[in-house]
């Protein structure tokens, strides 16, 4: 049986021209990058044509390996797109973290893959070195200006601004910056995040366009003062200079998949510790070319899904007209107690004990008011009881429940789910915000654990106490709240599998990312800058003298 990167290579890859006149853009619109990638520029007029219907993917709590949200959306959408409707997808782009570490890439997998896949999981067109430059640029002017006798008053003791790296390395987490003496700067402690957890990230994902992003970039909080005030970027006097670093990263990335359905990638703020939803730009130029978009949002319905109804969709200025809950067999029988191991073996009864963790997810979504589809992502080992018993379960919440072979059979084997998905998108809805903007901090939080997790509430540290009171003195006590945990469990404890009801969720800390408009809540013990495994998967890559490279998934 082929592996993912060996289909990939064998596909027939249409050149980019063919893509983006498959996509309707006119000449001006984009600008290619290579044989097979190019960026997007939407003419302004495009805004005043018919937005199509927006289908999101998310999906149940995963196992360690993902279960193929992003392929079930590749596949959908394909599917959708073999029926002659006019379609899109918009997804995020790969880090290289977890690329090298332990979990598959963000472009699907077997016959429902977006191309190129080798270019996409690495380097593609350079956003997220170019977000990497922009946010070490800004770390070190803000060094700059302390060393160059300090005109801001800023405190090295009480900076925001990390360092960060496309790379899981957690050697950087914390260290002491400065050192070597007096013109190697101020000494002070520092820390590297990952790339996909930056606020650049964040902003470059939820900016309308490069007007808006720096207005943004500005209002960035880069540390306080001695006398513990705020100073911002716009203070600083770079906003103009990080923001050109980034023109044009800003521009969606248009490639296709095997079955040559356009596709935006832009974006790739992880769910657990980010936002987890790809760009504002990429999801509105799909709707106003398409009358059909497919978009994703990261890990499961209690991270990506909710932040992509609480947070994105007010700014895009459209809720979807279907939401789709990705489960699988295999994580069911995790949720039920089964070890990872062994999750290849029948077991009814596990699979039935871990459908709470699925009901959940249901409940969640059900609260927003938006049509639902469950879609079943196939594997081998899965047993006609075993699916039956999911349809069952998920009727009886008076959700469809739809199997989808998507990595064997691509966009055939989504057929019957793309019809799902269709009609639902034709049955009526209406959208229910989870919290209003003016409520607090700790009413949105409490709303979050309680309707999406299934939780009591919140215990916040002596820490996250304190900062509450100074954020509301600041006026920063209504933002949308951003929840940084793990993605294994609808708690913060990722060994709390299933459907937990008695738990509190410990918030020990806030960050304040005022450029992306959010407030981010740190729980557990989840680090915004992971680790690689005991044996990553860069072991397994490698590549030849001819450039052929092997090992990627």
């Amino acid at each position: 049986m082929k592996i993912d990167i060996e289909i990939a290579q064998a596909a027939e890859v249409w050149p980019i021209e063919r893509i983006a006149q498959a996509a309707g853009l006119q000449e001006s619109e984009w600008e290619p990058y290579g044989r097979d990638k190019a960026k997007v520029s939407l003419a302004k007029e495009r805004s005043q044509t018919e937005r199509g219907k927006l289908i999101l993917v998310t999906s149940i709590n995963p196992t360690t390996a993902g279960e193929g949200k992003s392929t079930v959306a590749v596949g959908l959408a394909d599917a959708i797109q073999a029926t002659g409707k006019k379609t899109m997808l918009a997804l995020r782009e790969p880090s290289m973290g977890p690329v090298l570490g332990m979990k598959g890439g963000a472009t699907g997998g077997g016959y429902a893959q977006v191309l190129p896949m080798a270019d996409i999981n690495l380097h593609f067109t350079g956003d997220f070195h170019a977000i990497t430059s922009a946010q070490n640029s800004l770390a070190a002017l803000i060094d700059n200006s302390i060393y160059q006798g300090n005109p801001l008053h800023l405190d090295p003791r009480r900076l925001l601004w990390p360092r960060v790296m496309d790379v899981n390395d957690r050697t950087l987490r914390h260290m002491v910056l400065g050192l070597g003496g007096p013109t190697s700067g101020v000494p002070h402690e520092g820390q590297f995040d990952i790339t996909a957890a930056s606020e650049l990230m964040a902003i470059l994902t939820l900016a309308r366009d490069l007007e808006d992003m720096k207005a943004r970039i500005k209002r960035i909080v880069v540390g306080y003062t001695y006398d513990k005030e705020p100073v911002t970027v716009a203070e600083l006097g770079v906003g103009g200079a990080i923001a050109t670093l980034l023109k044009d990263a800003i521009k969606p990335n248009l490639v296709q998949t095997i079955n040559h359905t356009p596709t935006l990638i832009h974006g790739g703020p992880f769910a657990n510790i980010a936002q987890g939803t790809n760009s504002v730009q990429a999801t509105e130029a799909a709707l106003r070319l398409a009358d059909y978009v497919v978009t994703e949002a990261g890990f499961g319905a209690d991270l990506g899904g909710e932040k992509f109804l609480d947070v994105k969709a007010p700014i895009l200025g459209k809720t979807p007209d279907t939401i789709v809950i990705v489960a699988t067999v295999r994580a069911l029988k995790l949720h039920g107690g089964v070890a990872e191991k062994q999750l290849d073996q029948p077991d009814l009864p596990a699979l039935e004990r871990g459908l709470a963790n699925l009901g959940q997810h249901i409940k969640s979504m059900q609260r927003y008011g938006v049509p639902l589809v469950v879609a079943i992502n196939h594997f081998t080992s899965d047993t006609a009881e075993e699916i039956e018993a999911i349809k069952a379960y998920a009727s009886a919440k008076g959700v469809p429940a739809v199997p989808a072979d998507v990595w064997a059979a691509g966009g055939a084997g989504a057929k019957a789910l793309a019809a799902e998905v269709v009609a639902a998108t034709k049955r009526p809805g209406r959208f229910v915000p989870l919290y209003q903007p003016d409520d607090d901090l700790t009413t949105k939080l409490t709303k979050i654990v309680r309707d999406i997790y299934g939780g009591q509430g919140i215990e916040l540290s002596t820490k996250a106490k304190r900062q509450l009171k100074t954020f509301k003195q600041y006026g920063w006590d209504q933002l949308p709240v951003i929840v940084a945990k793990t993605q294994y469990s609808l708690s913060d404890q990722p060994k709390a599998l299933g459907a937990p009801t008695d738990f509190t969720i410990h918030v020990r800390e806030f960050v304040p990312k005022l450029g992306a408009g959010f407030m981010v809540a740190l729980t557990g013990s989840i680090m915004t800058m992971p680790g690689l495994p005991k044996v990553p998967a860069a072991k397994q890559i490698d590549i030849d003298n001819q450039g052929h490279i092997s090992g990627l998934f």
